[in-house]
């Protein structure tokens, strides 16, 4: 002990303690506590309030208040060893102030102290079953022991009891792509119009989906079939090869190719994007595709640049994209917007969809997009997918789109799209 705190102690103890009796030194040392806390705000008084905190003990060795501020000041100042011995002394002889578990599990987060801090958190839950920042301090000591498995089975039963919690969500959806899943599946769009003689589209795709750890891969045949008054106008096959993959802890890209000799699709088209998670449920997208079409008038070529921004509020996940698209000289703009709000696993979820322009990426109108791509297009949509048991993902979606045809002229356009698949 320095001897500026022993003057200070002997000279609080006078004014404090004296002779007083029982009732008087209780009272005393409310008011010696409150002159520690004040000095405690102010970190050049840290010596002082160390010193009086000190003399509290002495007065009042089973009053804890002054141990939770030692180890508050001692952590403040960087005696981190001494903050420790404080702030433990309060967890072992009173693990119901709160105050103490909020102020060491940081400090061991911020040591990595792995084996300690998941101590600590799981005797707060236990003390503390409803407050979900001592949650979010598990998880980080778990992060820390780089075990995806337990990583993934923690989140798993606690996002039902706090599904506000936009870090959980988000964390959650990304490492269930790294977990071993095969899954196969169907999907159907029809494309209703309200003009005559107009319609209907159908787009049948069929899928493989094969998930591990480093990512995914995911194989792809679709037929569009073009109808008019009844009759077949154009049919084809489009033949696509999909891949997501992991870049990093907190990033992954996307990278895909589609190839189709038939003028009902784009002959070819390439894409890839890459996405980073920040803090707070927040995550970027940059990418870019090209489509190449060749109608028999002359090849076509596009190009889209991509930027997106994703947020989880909650159960909530609201996603904003945006395509700068070129042909030769002309650029043509193109946004999507996209909800969704989950429920329990990544594949259960509402979804509501709006947007503007025509975009690379709208799998039902794709054959027409050289057509479509400078015309004005407005589109709202929702949808709900749903976890069935264990083996069956389903979902179904239904779109309204008011598009421009030709200049200055529009038509009606309802989409109406299911899909099943089976995970084994």
């Amino acid at each position: 002990m320095h001897l500026t705190e022993k003057i200070l102690i002997i000279a609080m103890a006078v004014v404090f303690v004296g002779n007083a009796g029982l009732k008087a030194q209780q009272i005393d040392t409310d008011s010696l506590l409150q002159v520690v806390i004040e000095k405690s705000k102010d970190k050049s008084k840290a010596n002082e309030a160390i010193a009086l905190g000190r003399l509290g003990i002495q007065v009042a060795p089973d009053y804890y208040d002054f141990h939770l501020l030692l180890g508050k000041v001692y952590k403040e100042v960087g005696f981190y060893d001494s903050a420790r011995y404080f702030l433990n002394l309060v967890i072992e002889n009173n693990p119901a102030y709160k105050d103490a578990f909020s102020i060491i599990l940081p400090l061991e987060l911020e040591q990595q102290q792995m084996e300690v801090g998941l101590r600590l958190s799981e005797m707060a839950i236990d003390n503390f079953p409803d407050e979900a920042k001592f949650y979010v301090f598990k998880h980080a000591f778990i992060q820390l022991e780089r075990d995806e498995r337990k990583e993934f089975d923690f989140l798993q039963s606690v996002i039902v009891q706090f599904p506000d919690q936009s870090n959980f969500r988000q964390r959650l959806n990304l490492l269930e792509l790294r977990l071993d899943n095969d899954r196969i599946g169907t999907n159907y769009s029809l494309t209703g119009f309200d003009r005559d003689g107009v319609g209907p589209w159908h787009l049948i795709g069929m899928q493989y989906i094969r998930e591990r750890r480093w990512g995914s891969l995911i194989g792809r045949i679709n037929y569009a079939n073009r109808l008019s008054a009844g009759s077949s106008i154009d049919s084809g096959l489009q033949y696509e090869l999909e891949s997501y993959f992991f870049t990093g802890r907190r990033s992954y890209s996307y990278a895909g190719l589609a190839y189709s000799p038939s003028l009902v699709f784009p002959e070819q088209r390439y894409g890839y994007s890459f996405y980073q998670n920040l803090d707070k449920g927040w995550e970027w997208e940059i990418g870019g595709r090209f489509t190449s079409v060749a109608p028999p008038e002359g090849r076509r070529e596009f190009r889209s640049l991509i930027f997106g921004l994703s947020k989880y509020v909650g159960s909530w996940w609201i996603n904003l994209r945006s395509f700068v698209q070129n042909e030769e000289s002309q650029f043509f703009p193109a946004f999507t917007f996209t909800s969704r709000y989950y429920m329990n696993t990544r594949f259960d979820y509402f979804t509501i969809l709006a947007g503007y322009g025509t975009s690379p990426d709208e799998r039902p109108t794709l054959g027409q997009f050289e057509n479509r791509i400078a015309l004005d297009s407005w589109r709202i949509g929702a949808g709900y997918f749903r976890l069935f048991g264990e083996k069956f993902v389903s979902g179904i979606q239904a779109t309204y789109n008011y598009q421009e045809f030709d200049p200055g002229r529009t038509q009606q356009e309802y989409e109406f799209s299911l899909m099943l698949q089976y995970k084994f």
